[in-house]
């Protein structure tokens, strides 16, 4: 009885140390836009928008306090991050600051979640100043 009892408790604690957080290795897939809206350098007159090709993409794994990985949108403004785990993801775009037109930049940010191995989430368009 005493070996079932410590094969029990070495099982439990295989397979919870086994329990994986939000990052890569895993099957998931987040996809998204950035759109931009394209001002003069003093923030004052607006120009045009557009999707943002050649954007920094950033990706928070879980709760983490740093970006843990980086990517650039393509010529028409889709940003790709694959190979994730189920768990919660915040991404994040820099953009000019139009109330104070001052540095720092802002971070326009969305938070998303996979589910499920497999899944592929969508984000809705992130919209940035430029």
């Amino acid at each position: 009885m005493k070996r079932f009892s410590v094969l029990i408790i070495l099982l439990i604690t295989i397979l919870s140390a086994c329990v994986k957080e939000a990052g890569e290795g895993g099957t998931g897939t987040i996809v998204g836009k950035v759109f931009a809206y394209d001002y003069n350098a003093e923030l004052t007159v607006f120009r045009t928008q557009y999707y943002a090709p050649e954007e920094d993409v950033y990706i928070i794994y879980g709760n983490d306090s740093m970006y843990s990985d980086r990517t650039k949108t393509n010529f028409d403004g889709t940003y790709r991050f694959k190979y994730l785990r189920p768990g919660t993801y915040t991404i994040f775009v820099y953009s000019k600051n139009l109330n104070t037109k001052l540095p720092p930049d802002l971070a326009e940010k969305k938070t998303v979640a996979i589910i499920s191995d497999n899944q592929v989430v969508f984000v809705d368009d992130i919209e940035i100043i430029k």
